[in-house]
């Protein structure tokens, strides 16, 4: 039995022809963290202004197999329900439980047995209701020209599908653990035949309107548009402006395609991103407030506590 699409949108790239905004000006950041901190100098006060520089953060191993039971519990509730995305593409295997999943700004219910596809950037969350097990699977971007680039969401009825793809994610995982000669090849491949599978379920789908209405159109090219300039810019009004649409209309939108406001996309996606630099690097305040564009630390102080009730000092503690 063919299985069955749920989900699908245009590439994210081609959502929006409207041209990405000029940045706004901000004083020069540079990443070498071997470089000490210079001390600028204004000429009417001459009083010296520290610049915080922000290391770049390392960049994760090119394949990795995560169980979903990991990143699920009560206390990294975060991690899966507030909008994020990676940096390479990324496939997620529900094997049980189900909720609500949201991929470019669309909300949908996920159960037993689907599997989700997200290109480089594509913003996602996903709410589960109960315990949901499965797996996440990183791919290099390197293979991104052997993969679809579009998002899709596919649910497996046949337990042939079902164990084809569970053995297929099993068998990369043995060759990510096992140090073993030909090593990088083997993942290689396996991860070859994991695109290869997946294009062959697409083959055989049903066909579906994949035009969107217009108003998820909008959504998706706002999400896409949020998951670039989230560390500049914090206001509906220049999203807004720069998909040629008034806040108000944006925000309609976004509560008709996921149930929530426009700001509370972007606040997602900035909290997501303050809860995981304060847990997985040792970055002070100031330097995270400074890489997600808040103009002073006390602001983003502010903002985290109001979020997570309770300050990042205090946060990254609490760990």
């Amino acid at each position: 039995m063919p299985a069955n699409r749920i989900f699908n949108t245009p590439p994210l790239g081609n959502l929006s022809e409207y041209r990405d905004p000029p940045r706004a000006k901000s004083h020069d950041r540079q990443d070498d963290p071997a470089t000490p901190p210079k001390l600028k100098w204004s000429k009417t006060t001459q009083k010296a202004k520290r610049v915080v520089r922000v290391p770049d953060i390392p960049e994760p191993a090119a394949y990795r197999v995560e169980p979903l039971a990991r990143t699920n519990g009560q206390g990294d509730k975060w991690r899966t329900k507030a909008m994020r995305s990676h940096r390479s593409p990324t496939l997620i295997w529900f094997t049980r439980g189900q909720g609500r999943l949201t991929v470019s700004g669309v909300t949908r219910g996920f159960g037993p047995h689907n599997l989700v596809y997200l290109p480089t950037g594509t913003m996602y969350g996903f709410e589960p209701i109960g315990q949901v097990y499965g797996s996440i699977i990183h791919l290099p971007q390197a293979d991104v020209a052997t993969l679809p680039d579009e998002p899709l969401q596919m649910r497996f009825t046949e337990v042939i599908q079902q164990n084809e793809i569970t053995g297929l994610i099993e068998g990369l995982a043995r060759e990510i653990a096992d140090d073993r000669p030909e090593r990088d090849r083997a993942m290689a491949l396996q991860a070859g035949l994991i695109s290869v599978w997946l294009e062959r379920q697409i083959a055989v789908m049903p066909d579906y309107d994949l035009t969107p209405d217009a108003s998820r159109r909008l959504v998706a090219a706002y999400t896409s548009l949020v998951e670039k300039q989230f560390h500049e810019s914090h206001s509906v009004s220049h999203y807004a402006a720069a998909l040629g649409v008034t806040p108000t209309h944006l925000s309609r939108a976004c509560n008709t395609a996921n149930g929530q406001p426009a700001s509370k996309i972007i606040a997602d996606r900035v909290q997501f991103e303050a809860r995981r630099l304060l847990a997985e690097t040792d970055l002070p305040v100031a330097a995270i407030a400074e890489k997600l564009g808040f103009h002073s630390p006390a602001y983003f102080s502010r903002a985290f506590h109001k979020a997570a009730g309770m300050s990042p000092r205090d946060y990254r503690k609490s760990l």
